[in-house]
C-alpha cells in the first residue's frame, strides 16, 4: 500500500467514525431530550409545538440555536394558567423540519410561522420573540399584521450587526457543502469541548441552572442537524433585514421590548433604546439587571412583561377605530 493510498485509508476511517459519533449522540440525546409536543405537516414541513392552557393566545419563538425548551424550562408554566401557549420550534430547530436549501432569512422563517398561527386557528396572538426570535416576531407583524395583537420581544435582535457574538462565530461557514461536512464529522465533538464555555457566555453575567441541558433541551445542539439549521439561520439572517428595520414605523400592533442590561449578546442600547426608540414612538420600552437568557433566569419577571404587553394588545384592539396606540 502506498503512503497515499494508506493516508487515504485512515482519513476515511477518521470520517466513519466522526460520522458514527455523531449519528449515536444525536440518538442519545433524543432518547434524553423528547419531543414535548405535538406535530403539525405544512408544505412538506413538519413543525413541532406545543398547544397548553386557555385564554388569549401567546406564540412564542425562540432564538438562534435555540428550541422550544428555552421557553418550557420555566416561562410556559409561569403564564399557561391565564393564556393559550403556543411555544414553537423553528423550522429546522428542535424537532421541526427544513429542507437543506431551504430560506432561512428572517422574513421567510416569518412566513412559516404565520402558516402554524393560522393552521392552529390562533386569533391574533401576542407574538413573544426571544433574541432572533425577535427579529422573526417583528418580520410576521410587518408581513402578516392580520396574525399579530401585539408583540413582546425579549433581548431582541432588532438591528442588522455584522459581526455574530463570540459564541457564534463558528456557524459562520458560507458553503452549504462545506456546512455539511461539519455537522457530521467535527461539530458534535467540538461542541461538547466547548459546551462549557459558550453557555457562560450565552447566560453571562448570570449562571445558567444546572439542569438546562436536559429540562431546558441544550443537550439538542448537540445533533448534527442543529448545528446545520443554526449556521443556515446565522448565515441568511442579514438577508433583507436592513430593509425589514425601515419599515418598523408601519408597525400597527403595541410593541415592548424587555433587555438585561447586562446581556453580553446584544447590546440593549442599540436594538432597544436608540433606533427602536425613533422608529416606533410608541415602543414600550423596559430594561432591568440579567442578562441574554431571561426567560429561563428570570421567568417570573419575564411572565409580568408579556402580561402588561397582553393588556396593551387588548386595549388596543378595543379602542375606537382611529384611536388606537400606546401611551
Amino acid at each position: 500500500m502506498t503512503t497515499l493510498a494508506g493516508a487515504l485509508l485512515l482519513l476515511m476511517i477518521a470520517v466513519g467514525g466522526l460520522v458514527g459519533f455523531a449519528a449515536y449522540t444525536a440518538r442519545r440525546v433524543e432518547i434524553a431530550v423528547p419531543p414535548q409536543g405535538r406535530f403539525l405537516d405544512l408544505d412538506g414541513e413538519r413543525v413541532h409545538y406545543l398547544d397548553k392552557g386557555v385564554g388569549p393566545a401567546l406564540f412564542l419563538i425562540h432564538g438562534l440555536s435555540g428550541q422550544m425548551g428555552n421557553f418550557t424550562y420555566a416561562l410556559v408554566g409561569c403564564l399557561a394558567s391565564e393564556f393559550r401557549v403556543v411555544a414553537v420550534d423553528r423550522p429546522g430547530s428542535g424537532y421541526s423540519t427544513r429542507p437543506a436549501d431551504a430560506d432561512a432569512s428572517l422574513r421567510a422563517q416569518g412566513r412559516a410561522l404565520a402558516k402554524v398561527i393560522r393552521a392552529l386557528n390562533l386569533d391574533r396572538p401576542l407574538i413573544v420573540g426571544h433574541s432572533m426570535g425577535g427579529a422573526i416576531a417583528l418580520a410576521i407583524a410587518l408581513d402578516n399584521p392580520e396574525c399579530v395583537s401585539g408583540l413582546a420581544l425579549i433581548a431582541p435582535l432588532t438591528e442588522v450587526v455584522k459581526t455574530p457574538p463570540a459564541p457564534f462565530r463558528g456557524l459562520a461557514i458560507p458553503s452549504r457543502f462545506v456546512r455539511w461536512i461539519v455537522a457530521w464529522t467535527l461539530a458534535t465533538p467540538l461542541t461538547m469541548l466547548a459546551a462549557d464555555r459558550v453557555i457562560k457566555q450565552v447566560f453571562a453575567p448570570e449562571k445558567a441552572p444546572p439542569d438546562f441541558a436536559i429540562a431546558g433541551g441544550g443537550l439538542l445542539g448537540l445533533r448534527p442537524r442543529t448545528f446545520y439549521a443554526a449556521s443556515s439561520d446565522l448565515l441568511a439572517v442579514n438577508n433583507g433585514f436592513a430593509e425589514m428595520t425601515r419599515r418598523y414605523p408601519a408597525l400597527s400592533v403595541p410593541v415592548g421590548i424587555l433587555f438585561g442590561r447586562g446581556d453580553r449578546l446584544l447590546d440593549y442600547r442599540l436594538h432597544g433604546q436608540q433606533g427602536m426608540k425613533e422608529k416606533i414612538a410608541s415602543l414600550h420600552l423596559e430594561v432591568v439587571e440579567g442578562g441574554h437568557m431571561l426567560p429561563i433566569t428570570a421567568p417570573d419577571l419575564v411572565a409580568d412583561f408579556i402580561r402588561r404587553i397582553a393588556g396593551m394588545a387588548a386595549a388596543t384592539a378595543s379602542a375606537p377605530q382611529g384611536d388606537q396606540g400606546l401611551e
